[in-house]
């Protein structure tokens, strides 16, 4: 997957759970972890806010973007 999402390393830093942050953003556990483990296909610009606000980083701290080399590959 060339989206890469880097909450883990945030959360971290931060010293935070993953269960305080979804107390915080007011979404599911299940939910953000589903985001935290690359699964997730999309994501709400409200949601992605929400985990900027609270982890007081940019979009761009969260996801990087890596090229997979596959053109054909969608």
């Amino acid at each position: 997957m060339p989206v890469i999402v880097r909450l883990d390393d945030l959360l971290h830093d931060r010293r935070l759970t993953l269960s305080e942050l979804a107390d915080r953003v007011r979404i599911t556990l299940a939910n953000l972890s589903i985001l935290k483990t690359g699964k997730a296909r999309a994501i709400r610009f409200s949601t992605l806010e929400a985990i900027c606000r609270e982890l007081d980083c940019t979009p761009g701290d969260l996801l990087d973007y890596r090229d997979d080399g596959d053109p054909g590959a969608d």
